[in-house]
């Protein structure tokens, strides 16, 4: 296969993929049940177009004594990741371009929209073009077994911005995604996976075990969820749904050319 023909099926791979994630993206204020459907036969749809493999727990218990190694991500020379309050910014001080990414670690659609545009992403917050602030909400957190997963992870996350290691931490939960209903990893376990990705700081155990950003995490959720600009109609009204992009102020339609657009 040539690289012309390569590249047109890329590009066909990635349109497909970003119309599936901007069809399922409404969870907030929908029927909880058609979305579940949706999300399900969005991601199989995508896992047989791009060639990859969605993991999923098979039963509540599945991640019970296991820790699967994790592959660690890493920024370009020169990108500066920092923590402020419960949002980790990432990007070169010359970027002239930012957008907000508001997501939850339990959301299959936000694995999604990770798996199709992470690589876009990275290259512009690499080449200083572009700022990205991640904003991890527990939006679902009552959607694990037990509940909390969502609220866990998103202070595992931040504890692991503070030992400059948010990226692969971030990466590494979503790459081995608990299903929906599923147990997700308990905190001994979130440890060892920051473990694998190079956290060292025993710092970061502590902040884990006392939940130390919860409540910060749990404020923040309440303020996004009900903030009129992030607001959108999903059919059913208006409401908050992840994942959703952000830039000036407004929410960016996540269609295939829609970062292009951003960066101008």
């Amino acid at each position: 296969m040539g690289g012309a023909e390569r590249n047109a099926r890329k590009r066909k791979q990635q349109q497909t993929a970003a119309r599936s994630v901007a069809q399922a993206r409404g969870v907030a204020g929908g029927d909880k049940k058609k979305v579940v459907v949706i999300t399900v036969a969005v991601i199989v749809l995508a896992a047989l177009v791009i060639g990859g493999v969605v993991w999923s727990t098979s039963s509540k218990d599945s991640t019970e004594g296991k820790v699967i190694a994790a592959q660690a991500g890493t920024w370009g020379p020169g990108v500066v990741e920092k923590r402020d309050g419960v949002v980790v910014s990432a990007g070169k001080p010359e970027a002239k371009k930012s957008i907000d990414v508001y997501a939850d670690f339990l959301c299959p659609v936000c694995k999604q929209f990770e798996e199709t545009f992470k690589e876009q992403i990275h290259e512009q917050v690499n080449n200083g073009t572009l700022q990205v602030r991640y904003h991890m909400l527990p939006m679902l957190n009552q959607r694990s077994d037990p509940p909390g997963y969502s609220l866990d992870s998103a202070n595992a996350a931040l504890a692991a911005a503070d030992a400059g290691k948010f990226l692969a931490f971030h990466d590494a939960l979503f790459k081995d995604q608990p299903a929906e209903g599923a147990r997700g990893f308990d905190k001994a376990q979130l440890i060892k996976l920051g473990q694998d990705v190079g956290i060292t700081d025993p710092a970061f155990a502590t902040s884990i075990n006392t939940g130390v950003y919860e409540q910060q995490i749990q404020d923040e959720y309440k303020k996004t969820s009900t903030d009129p600009s992030l607001q959108q109609d999903f059919g059913n009204g208006p409401g908050f749904g992840t994942p959703t992009v952000a830039s000036n102020g407004q929410v960016v339609k996540l269609d295939e050319g829609w970062l292009q657009k951003v960066i101008g």
